[in-house]
């Protein structure tokens, strides 16, 4: 089994590439040889006469990895939808043997290896195929990314029971607090609550503009 994560969210926007890239980058410090991996990513710019994908492109500069972009990053869409969805609008497939192959060729190439999602688990990736499958697929442990507020603790428990569907291990839940300001009584009391209704340990908490997730990275361990 490769050693590494794959990392989703609750939803979109809840800033799983900011965790993706704080824990890469924590690991490179910790002298851990990581790659990066974003399978698709939607919602680029051109730059150059080509797309740009932000995310793949934060994700290497924090692993340190001198991995090719297309490997790390291997379909790459301008409009911000779903993945499945873009193609299809772009006429173009998605091949899950193209992924796995990059998959296990970054995996040969590195100790660990951090996969980012995009959205949440069950966002369409190829056709009818979901993020989940791809975990499952992938072998990887899931670390799930939610965010702090009213309503995450629907959204984390649903997003624990999907993972738990398929037998897939968890090795946290991290609360991304994106936003900062006043923390109110949702705020406080959620990490608790969904850790006790999940049995999914809460392994840290990220504040807003916080760089160093070091002590996340060492309750991965």
């Amino acid at each position: 089994m490769t050693r590494g994560l794959f990392i989703t969210g609750t939803d979109t926007g809840v800033g799983k590439t900011y965790v993706a890239t704080g824990l890469s980058a924590a690991l490179r410090r910790a002298g851990v040889d990581v790659g990066v991996m974003k399978p698709a990513e939607s919602g680029c710019r051109m730059g150059a006469g080509a797309l740009v994908p932000a995310d793949a492109r934060a994700l290497l500069r924090a692993s340190g990895a001198r991995d090719p972009l297309d490997l790390v990053n291997p379909y790459r869409f301008s409009e911000p939808l779903a993945p499945a969805v873009a193609a299809k609008r772009a006429g173009i497939r998605i091949s899950i043997a193209r992924i796995m192959k990059a998959f296990h060729d970054l995996a040969q190439r590195h100790d660990r290896l951090i996969v980012e999602g995009a959205g949440g688990i069950l966002v369409p990736l190829a056709g009818r195929l979901t993020y989940l499958d791809l975990a499952e697929r992938l072998h990887l442990p899931v670390l799930i990314v939610a965010r702090p507020n009213l309503g995450t603790i629907n959204h984390t428990l649903l997003t624990v029971l999907a993972v738990r569907s398929r037998n897939l291990p968890i090795a946290g839940i991290v609360i991304n607090d994106r936003r900062g300001g006043r923390r109110g009584a949702a705020e406080r009391t959620n990490p608790g609550v969904i850790a006790r209704l999940s049995g999914v340990p809460v392994i840290g908490s990220v504040r807003k503009g916080q760089r160093d997730l070091g002590a996340i990275a060492l309750a991965l361990k």
